[in-house]
């Protein structure tokens, strides 16, 4: 990676302070049950992005994490924290369509207080540091999740911006190629 920019205030621009549900799902490729927010209320261009995860009792993972004490995976915490970051990146992306966001690392997460049924978590998410060379795009972000006024969790997520048909090829069932 040749070219690394810090992110400052007068390299950023006001957008669109929020987004819907229904913009959201034009931005990220997650869908049901794996798209872990649910309204953006702040976005600033290459700088932050506040979202929501309205946590209820029909989460699939409450079926077993845990029966009689319902608490949501500290993991999918994290990933919702790094779905806050990709629509704030992908909002950047013209061919995003065509494009995805993949972890390649997570920093420093912890975890302070179970989140449960009930619980709305926001999802604070600020951008570190962008690079970008030709054909490649990755950029490091800090995230806080919070219930109410305490946090719950937080963590440095890194992300690089690849091709969505990258590792998508057509292999017959003995695993040759097809022409």
């Amino acid at each position: 990676m040749n070219q690394s920019t810090a992110v400052t205030e007068t390299s950023t621009e006001k957008a669109k302070t929020g987004l819907d549900i229904h913009e959201i799902l034009k931005i990220l490729p997650h869908r049901y049950p794996f798209l872990l927010i649910d309204r953006v209320l702040e976005l600033t261009r290459k700088q932050r992005i506040v979202a929501i995860k309205n946590v209820t009792f029909n989460e699939p993972f409450f079926m077993g994490h845990f029966p009689g004490l319902p608490i949501m995976p500290g993991v999918l915490i994290v990933e919702a924290i790094a779905q806050a970051g990709g629509a704030l990146l992908l909002t950047e992306v013209e061919d995003r369509s065509e494009k995805i966001m993949v972890f390649t690392g997570i920093e420093r997460a912890r975890f302070r207080r179970p989140v449960g049924p009930g619980d709305q978590l926001r999802l604070e998410v600020e951008l570190k540091g962008w690079r970008e060379v030709p054909g490649m795009v990755a950029a490091k972000m800090h995230g806080q999740a919070f219930v109410g006024d305490r946090r719950v969790a937080e963590a440095t997520v890194s992300c690089q911006l690849i091709d969505s048909s990258r590792g998508r090829a057509s292999n017959d069932i003995n695993g040759e190629a097809e022409s």
